[in-house]
């Protein structure tokens, strides 16, 4: 996501129940994986974007230096002070749990197979800021908090992973690595940026996450991973061009038994609206044979929508961030945070039903939110959701319900 020294984020949870099961038809791949035993469920949990610079890094065990080059905003500290001033103190430095909070539980879920993001932050030492204004890393010694939640896998293809040059991607790279956490999405070179992250299943079958991003989304064109050269996996266009492309890719890894998800990092910040081409793009990766399109970069939730059984999450918001205290956007709910746990049965996947939990931030910590909080996320997903024939209701307590038309 493009974003500034003042902003916000986040989203809500909810129970998805599919009317229509998945009928694309998967290309097929070559050797590898061990072929599919028998029809099972599998769960997964994906988020939005996990920000944990700045602000968040400062109330860590090892914070890198706080000095920022925004235009109003010098010291990540600030952040912080914004987020005491309107909730509360924080027990700084807090454990790697913290930020987490309430949600940890469900990353520690054993019956989750996968937990997915979009990391939006460097983890790096490298000194060196991008000049962008807007620069986010978390010091390598921190990376605890990812392997805390237990995440599996961590989308780069976004406009802050460069935010501290190419070195920091390299080093960002090497951590994450080191931690046993796959990547997709940014890479030493174009073909490792655009390699998939996979995960083989136990029974038979594996989870391809292919992460990719657009300009829309404030990535500088000079990020794109080339022959030789660090950097992102940048699409040059949503064209039937870049969908040609993308399909010999997808079929040149997909085995029987496996499931595709593309993570998407486009569109703007704030607002509803999805630009048309945008829409004939998302509906394009579904006949490339994708079971889930996994959108990401606005700070809020956006519509939900389920095409050909296959589901379409066109904003899933920010997940974490040091957004307290900012003020505008107040009617998006930037301020909740969405994960959502699609269940897929097969092979072939299609999705069977599925749940999201709604968290709100306070003291840059997860806490599950109130009754009100998930009324209204259900009312304003209702809204923008029933024009693509999804219907949200709530479901009691702190879940809502996904009713896809037939």
């Amino acid at each position: 996501m493009r974003t500034g020294g003042a902003q916000r984020h986040g989203l809500g949870a909810f129970a998805v129940v599919a009317a229509n099961p998945a009928t694309a038809t998967m290309p097929t791949g070559t050797t590898g994986a061990d072929p599919p035993r028998r029809q099972r469920e599998l769960r997964l949990l994906l988020a939005g974007d996990v920000m944990c610079g700045r602000g968040i890094d400062q109330i860590l065990p090892f914070p890198s230096s706080p000095q920022l080059f925004e235009p109003f905003v010098r010291d990540a500290r600030d952040y912080v002070r914004l987020a005491e001033q309107v909730h509360g103190r924080l027990p700084k430095p807090v454990d790697f749990t913290w930020p987490w909070g309430d949600a940890l539980a469900l990353f520690r879920d054993p019956a989750v197979a996968l937990r997915i993001v979009n990391l939006e932050t460097a983890i790096t030492t490298h000194d060196e800021p991008w000049p962008k204004g807007i620069n986010y890393r978390m010091h390598p010694r921190n990376l605890p908090l990812l392997t805390e939640a237990r995440i599996d896998c961590a989308g780069l293809a976004n406009n802050h992973v460069l935010d501290w040059g190419r070195k920091g991607l390299l080093e960002t790279l090497e951590v994450l690595e080191q931690a046993g956490i796959r990547t997709a999405g940014a890479g030493r070179d174009a073909a490792m940026a655009a390699a998939p992250a996979i995960f083989p299943l136990a029974e038979g079958g594996r989870v391809l996450v292919f992460a990719m991003g657009h300009v829309s989304a404030g990535i500088p064109a000079d990020w794109a991973a080339g022959p030789g050269r660090p950097g992102v996996h940048l699409l040059p266009d949503l064209s039937d061009r870049t969908l040609a492309t993308l399909s010999h890719h997808l079929a040149s890894h997909l085995q029987p038994g496996d499931l595709a998800i593309a993570s998407l990092h486009w569109g703007s910040n704030w607002g509803f609206a999805i630009p048309p081409d945008h829409r004939r793009f998302a509906h394009g990766l579904v006949a490339l044979g994708f079971h889930l399109v996994h959108g990401h970069s606005s700070h809020h939730a956006r519509a939900i929508e389920c095409h050909r059984g296959v589901p379409i999450l066109w904003g899933c918001g920010d997940f974490l961030n040091d957004y307290e205290g900012i003020e505008g956007h107040e009617g998006f709910r930037g301020d909740l945070a969405l994960a959502w746990l699609p269940v897929f049965r097969g092979p072939p996947w299609r999705i069977e039903r599925g749940e999201v939990a709604v968290f709100r931030i306070r003291r840059m910590r997860l806490e599950t939110a109130p009754p009100a909080d998930c009324r209204e996320i259900a009312r304003i997903l209702d809204r923008e959701s029933r024009p693509l024939g999804v219907r949200v209701e709530t479901a009691g307590g702190h879940h809502l319900e996904l009713h896809f038309a037939g």
